[in-house]
């Protein structure tokens, strides 16, 4: 094969999460096994020490998400991944890494639960915990992959947005994505775009820790580059110190938001197919999205005319896309791996201006083709 030639790779999401993190830059991993994830720990407990980073193996999911905080303090680029009931007790230092703007990726391959469920089994059904899972008002971010090949490049993305924005991002993988294998091509180095957190233009003696940019995300020091300053998880001003009154928590907390809500025109993606001349639009993420795709092609060859839009960032939830949907299509149809957590989300914003029909498995079963088809021909 010469040296200009794409060569495909089989793996599966899982790995590909691996690559792509090792493109993104990580040095940092902190983690404990969990099913369907464990593949992603195995797979930097092997590489990172090859390219001078750091593995541990906690001894819990909360200790993880701490670990993670710390080392990305340092300097380090930092991942940890689990599934439900580990993702479960990682949202009190989620939380804690939103308030102290700490950039992290959080890897969430989704299983079937509540509880201890079925761990071998895929759901879609953590998508309002990548959200609301941790208390009080923040920011979210969360990416949703349907393919082996976005496993990779939506990593790298996760990363470069934890370090632009100064947030922790979750990619919500699931069971399907995380286990399936399929040819992916792994980019070449200059054939992808790397971000790394703005640094102080400041001596130590003039650095404000919180004090923001414009863009409401402060530049980040480094622990152990003689720039002190202190992190805490309660309301705190500029200095990094704590402050009892109301409006220094107003000020942080719309801050911490806002960084996010201004800037949707570089964190939302969304893709939509057949959607010019489309009467009736499926609203599908992940691998319901593929059988979506399926379904589409052939209520076209019916003669109905169907599209479909796929929100690619959960969080932010792409609202205008879903409203610009409402407004051309008669009805909406939403499978989904849960009993209607995005469904939720699409009648919010259809304001009513299309009907918006759920089609809905908790079997641990994926969604098929078949019966998004029979659902449009119902519906339609």
């Amino acid at each position: 094969m010469g040296k200009n030639e794409i060569e495909a790779v089989l793996m599966s999401g899982n790995e590909a999460c691996v690559e792509g993190a090792l493109l993104a830059g990580i040095n940092f991993f902190a983690g404990y096994p969990i099913t369907p994830s464990t593949e992603i720990a195995e797979g930097l407990a092997e590489r990172l020490p090859r390219v001078g980073g750091k593995f541990i193996q906690m001894e819990d999911e909360i200790a993880s998400m701490a670990a993670v905080a710390g080392a990305s303090l340092t300097g380090a680029k930092a991942m940890t991944a689990t599934s439900g009931p580990g993702f479960s007790l990682k949202q009190e230092n989620i939380g804690f890494a939103a308030a102290t703007e700490i950039p992290c990726v959080v890897v969430n391959v989704q299983r079937f639960g509540p509880s201890t469920g079925l761990p071998t089994s895929p759901s879609q059904a953590d998508i309002m915990q990548a959200r609301w899972g941790t208390h009080g008002d923040h920011p979210a971010i969360a990416l949703m992959p349907a393919s082996v090949q976005e496993s990779l490049t939506l990593t790298i993305t996760a990363f470069n947005l934890a370090e632009e924005f100064r947030t922790p991002v979750i990619l919500l993988m699931d069971e399907i994505i995380g286990h399936m294998r399929e040819g992916i091509v792994i980019p070449r180095k200059g054939e992808y775009v790397i971000k790394n957190r703005a640094k102080p233009t400041v001596s130590p003696k003039e650095y404000l820790p919180y004090g923001a940019e414009p863009d409401g995300v402060p530049p980040m020091a480094n622990f152990g580059d003689g720039y002190r300053y202190h992190v805490t998880g309660l309301i705190h001003d500029e200095t990094g110190f704590p402050r009892g009154r109301g409006s220094d928590g107003d000020y942080l907390v719309r801050r911490l938001v806002n960084k996010v809500m201004s800037r949707l025109d570089q964190i939302l993606m969304v893709e939509e197919v057949e959607m010019e001349d489309a009467r009736l639009a499926l609203v599908a993420c992940g691998p319901v999205a593929r059988s979506a795709k399926r379904a589409l092609i052939l209520a076209r060859e019916q003669g109905i005319k169907v599209g479909l839009v796929r929100p690619i960032t959960i969080w932010p939830f792409p609202e205008e896309a879903i409203k610009a949907a409402a407004q051309k299509v008669d009805a909406i149809i939403v499978p989904e791996l849960n009993l209607g957590q995005i469904a939720l989300e699409v009648e919010r914003n259809a304001c009513g201006n299309a009907t918006v029909h759920r089609l809905n498995r908790v079997d641990a079963e994926l969604i098929t083709p078949d019966e998004i088809l029979a659902k449009i021909q119902e519906v339609k």
